[in-house]
């Protein structure tokens, strides 16, 4: 397709260095002393108040969109007034997928609380670490991860993974419903648009783990620019939408979409506590699923637990996100799902998961792209080593900047964000003269396994503290799989006869499941620059001659 300079400065503009979005501007609400759960229930269809928001895919429990109001109405309640909630209080979910979660999630914030998740098969240790750096004032877990949880001086709530509270070990949770059924809502504190509702944990640009502190203002934007945006631009109402579940809630991909933005639409969200493949195919016939978004490991999963496609035929759109969909994967999923719309799309935590959206028409389809900037965002392309702003065609890093990029990093970590409101993303791409955005590589050292992060240095903590460990770093390989895996290059103290098994197991007893080390490699040395920084380049280059390794 050709291309007018006209169109093309529409898109960059060379004096600023700056790329605008291709779509019209979304007006976002103005009124300072609004907050997320108010904005999402305005938003949320009054009509059909029986249509199911959640469906449990193993039981299909349902929870109607009148339930939704009612309980995170009621449970908003009950935390202010029987358990003294406070405004600011941190409240860590410590949860697994359910129809509970965002009833969770959405009442600490409709509380005046700060919602921060956890992956639940977080080790003990992990647990200790976030409860030190949040200091919450309450835990809100699982039965299944309730005994991992260290001794903290802080109280904690189970939470059923459904409604039918008849357990006593759900007890305290079932008082704060009933407590809260005569209780006016009215007394939660007042709460606005540029107050803190979340910290989620990201590896930003490199580094250890740190919490990304998100405002309402972040996740009203999260709601209008990029879910409910995503729905306008297609024919079909979206309240007949049937969303599968199977991406973690306490991600910010998974939490954007189904314990947020889809519920403002009046969409079904099938939700699956843990994904499998077998599993996920039977949802989307028994509940004749829509829509999947996913990462590239399902993606795979799916072709190859698709037998009979065409008995897949409810399904609309799958979207990928979370990593980079490699060619070859994009092409067989395309021969195996043929009459279902595929895209790509691109978000981080720091950016309340707005970015870049793709959307295909009839004469374009552009499946190797995450898509075109969403509404009211704006990048740039920046050169590494001149720090010129660079034009289509033209590699750099992405930095954003717009309402979803987050207030900072908790306790001022961190330099991605500069003072002028642009987010450094550490992602070398390019933007081609349509707009699309095309991610290439990556400057920061986050390893993606599964589409979850891990922090090399967070790996790099464990395993220093090994008694028989001189030194180490963890970088990222390719894998097919996986997508990436952690593979740690270990120096040995003299003398020592540590093997590569002991290393993964003296780290998986440590981490959660998905952080586990799948390779180790011993080395005389770790490769540093001048000024000690690791040179995590050299060390990926490296694998290719090592043999001396070991794989899980």
């Amino acid at each position: 397709m050709q291309h007018s300079p006209n169109a093309t400065a529409k898109l960059y503009c060379a004096t600023a260095g700056v790329y605008a979005s291709t779509h019209p501007s979304v007006p976002l609400p103005a009124d300072p002393s609004l907050s997320l759960v108010p904005h999402l229930f305005a938003r949320l269809p009054r009509d059909c108040p029986h249509a199911p928001a959640l469906l449990d895919a193993a039981t299909s429990e349902a929870l109607s969109r009148a339930d939704l109001r009612r309980l995170v109405s009621s449970l908003a309640a009950g935390l202010c007034c029987r358990l003294h909630l406070r405004a600011g209080d941190v409240v860590l979910l410590i949860l697994p997928n359910s129809v509970a979660f965002p009833v969770a999630f959405l009442a600490v914030l409709a509380a005046a609380g700060v919602a921060t998740t956890m992956n639940p098969s977080s080790a003990p240790a992990e647990i200790i670490a976030r409860v030190r750096d949040t200091s919450p004032a309450l835990v809100l877990a699982a039965p299944d991860n309730a005994g991992k949880i260290p001794s903290v001086r802080v109280p904690v709530v189970l939470v059923p993974e459904s409604f039918h509270l008849a357990d006593p070990e759900f007890a305290p949770f079932r008082a704060l419903l009933v407590e809260s059924a005569s209780t006016d809502t009215a007394a939660a504190p007042a709460v606005g648009q540029d107050d803190t509702a979340a910290i989620l944990y990201s590896s930003g640009t490199g580094g250890r783990s740190k919490g990304v502190v998100l405002t309402h203002r972040n996740l009203i934007a999260t709601v209008e620019l990029f879910v409910r945006f995503e729905a306008s631009q297609y024919a079909t109402a979206a309240c007949d939408n049937v969303y599968l579940a199977a991406l973690p809630m306490f991600h910010v991909y998974g939490l954007s979409l189904f314990a947020v933005g889809l519920l403002s639409l009046g969409s079904t969200v099938v939700v699956m506590k843990r994904f499998d493949a077998g599993e996920a195919v039977k949802a989307i016939e028994r509940f004749k699923v829509t829509h999947f978004p996913l990462v590239p490991p399902i993606m795979a999963a799916l072709v190859g637990a698709a037998k009979a496609p065409a008995a897949l035929d409810s399904l609309v759109q799958v979207s990928s996100g979370a990593a980079p969909s490699s060619g070859r994967l994009i092409n067989d999923f395309l021969k195996a799902f043929p009459h279902v719309d595929f895209i790509q799309g691109y978000g981080m935590t720091e950016s309340a998961a707005i970015g870049t959206r793709g959307f295909n028409t009839s004469k374009q389809k552009k499946y190797a792209s995450v898509g075109l900037l969403a509404p009211n965002m704006h990048a740039r392309i920046v050169d590494l080593e001149t720090g010129r702003c660079l034009p289509p065609g033209s590699c750099g890093e992405l930095w954003l900047h717009g309402p979803g990029i987050m207030k900072g990093y908790l306790n001022g970590e961190g330099a991605c964000l500069r003072k002028d409101g642009w987010l450094r993303t550490g992602d070398i791409a390019y933007f081609d003269s349509d707009g699309h955005l095309y991610i290439v590589d990556r400057l920061k050292d986050v390893i993606k396994y599964k589409g979850f992060q891990i922090a090399p240095a967070d790996l790099e903590a464990v395993l220093i503290e090994h008694p028989e460990i001189l030194d180490v770093a963890v970088t990222r390989a390719e894998d097919e799989e996986a997508g990436e895996i952690p593979v740690a290059f270990v120096v040995r103290k003299s003398g020592s006869s540590l093997s590569c098994m002991q290393v993964m197991e003296y780290v998986a007893k440590q981490v959660s499941p998905y952080k586990k080390v799948r390779k180790v490699v011993f080395v005389e040395s770790i490769p540093k620059s001048a000024a000690g920084k690791v040179l995590r380049r050299l060390l990926k280059d490296s694998l290719r001659d090592v043999g001396r390794h070991s794989k899980l």
